[in-house]
């Protein structure tokens, strides 16, 4: 028998829903239930086929937990080794790379010395730093926020230079990103499963947790859907998510990728509604089921092999030039236009 496991904290709704779905199913040889763990022994691999993660990124235990049996050939949802890795700068530098809209931003140093340095330890730093520089490539309205936190801990919202330094002060130790505001006319956040599936949710940040999921919908541009779709299954494909959300601002009819640091997405059945619920919970279940089929897996556990770096940009090739005409065309006849050497039509950005 193999076991899909959920490893979870202080969510209800969802990890009780995945579980009582899938056992539904009464797939053969497939059963899941909720892990469970003591003290880990290093030469005892911990029984799962899968597990799907949703609380490890608060507890170093459950993380170490998740290596260990990743290592043993269980499929983790998400893969812990690049979760440990990963921070919300590298993905807008991937983002910005692979050709996705992402706002201005920029990472700051320290306000305060982490644990154990002192002004010694910063002496490769900058100082005074440039902070002219700053606001003008960001500009005085955006977001600062952790380079790796989430759920809207430690984030301010900054108007103006008085503002942005006040955060700054409150910021201790903590890495911060400073990200120009978008001035939104939709918003959306999308669940991506399994690098395949899409569902894109009208979401409304400003308003209260409860009701940021919106219901009653307007007619949105199916082109906007379709660019929005296309760039967050390019970003967890490229970042090797099985679970995330991607979330886009929209001005000027550009979806900026503002969010995509997600790989333990909010499934509340209270929060996202029941539609969404109901979604996320089959789709997960199809993937587990999926992956518990072709475990156990051992996996190539090198870094190069957890992100799908975006390749180069391909560098055309200048158009030859035709021969000239030996013969003089009658001035009567129409010129017709040389597709072959016309520009390209200017990409959107």
């Amino acid at each position: 028998m193999k076991k899909i496991g959920v490893l979870f904290g202080m969510e209800n709704s969802f990890p009780g829903a995945l579980v009582e779905h899938i056992n539904a199913r009464n797939v053969e040889g497939i059963h899941a239930e909720f892990v469970e763990t003591g003290a880990v022994q290093l030469n005892k691999a911990p029984g799962y086929a899968v597990i799907v993660d949703r609380i490890s990124h608060d507890i170093p235990f459950y993380r170490a937990f998740l290596k260990h049996a990743a290592l043993n050939g269980a499929v983790i949802i998400n893969n812990p080794f690049w979760w440990s890795a990963d921070d919300k700068f590298f993905n807008y530098s991937l983002a910005e790379k692979l050709g996705v809209a992402v706002p201005p931003t920029v990472i700051l140093p320290h306000k305060e010395h982490p644990e154990g340095t002192t002004d010694r330890s910063m002496r490769n730093l900058e100082y005074p730093l440039n902070w002219e520089s700053v606001f003008a490539y960001v500009g005085e309205h955006g977001f600062m926020k952790p380079v790796d936190g989430g759920g809207w801990r430690d984030v301010y919202h900054i108007h103006n230079r008085d503002e942005f330094f006040h955060a700054y002060d409150q910021s201790r130790d903590l890495c911060m990103v400073y990200q120009k505001a978008v001035n939104f006319s939709e918003y959306f956040r999308c669940y991506v499963v399994g690098q395949k599936k899409v569902r894109i949710m009208p979401y409304d940040p400003r308003l209260p947790h409860p009701e940021r999921y919106l219901q009653n919908l307007p007619d949105y541009d199916k082109k906007l859907l379709k660019r929005v779709e296309q760039d967050a299954l390019k970003l967890c494909r490229a970042l090797g998510y099985d679970l995330n959300t991607v979330e886009f601002a929209v001005e000027d009819g550009i979806p900026y990728a503002i969010d995509f640091m997600n790989p333990a997405p909010d499934a509340d059945l209270h929060s996202v509604g029941k539609s969404n619920f109901d979604w996320i919970v089959k789709e997960v279940a199809d993937l587990a089921i999926a992956k518990a089929k072709l475990a156990p897996q051992h996996p190539d556990l090198k870094w190069s092999s957890f992100l799908n770096a975006a390749p180069e940009p391909v560098k055309k090739k200048p158009a030859k030039k035709k021969p000239a005409k030996k013969k003089i065309e009658k001035k009567s006849a129409e010129k017709k236009p040389d597709i072959e050497s016309a520009p390209d039509t200017a990409p959107v950005v």
